[in-house]
């Protein structure tokens, strides 16, 4: 379900909003807000990432010699998430999106919704992340 109005997707965002997502907002269009859901020291630590509407993450590759990659939980609001030369796959609460490492790819906000997902990191070897340019507004706006 589509919630433009910030008090409304608040009701429906069980892992909560959390803070301002400045350590990376280079990396943004738009704002987003990260709610860590374990301490950073834990042997996996998802985050709850929520965004503004049409607000999306620069391309980006999770690196790994072995293991590693991204999963993301889809819990409220929608979404878009894209690999590199793949169509754009629609996001919605429930939908788990296993991102395999060394592949280039983004995720956000549909423009008409607030979105959040839980975002974690897969343990692997040798990981770290390459963060690339930013969806442009041309490809953004075709979805």
């Amino acid at each position: 379900m589509k919630y433009q109005n910030e008090e409304e997707f608040a009701k429906v965002n069980v892992f909560g909003k959390g803070e301002p997502n400045t350590a990376y907002a280079q990396y943004f269009i738009g704002e987003s807000f990260l709610n860590a859901l374990t301490e950073p020291q834990a042997p996996v630590h998802p985050s709850n990432a929520t965004f503004e509407p049409a607000c999306r993450n620069n391309w980006h590759i999770h690196h790994a010699k072995s293991g590693g990659g991204q999963l993301l939980i889809c819990t409220a609001g929608e979404g878009w998430y894209q690999e590199e030369g793949k169509e754009a796959v629609s996001l919605e609460p429930g939908k788990v999106i296993v991102i395999p490492a060394n592949v280039k790819h983004w995720h956000g906000a549909k423009k008409d919704s607030w979105f959040s997902h839980i975002a974690m990191e897969i343990p692997g070897t040798d990981c770290s992340t390459e963060w690339c340019g930013p969806v442009s507004d041309e490809e953004y706006g075709k979805l």
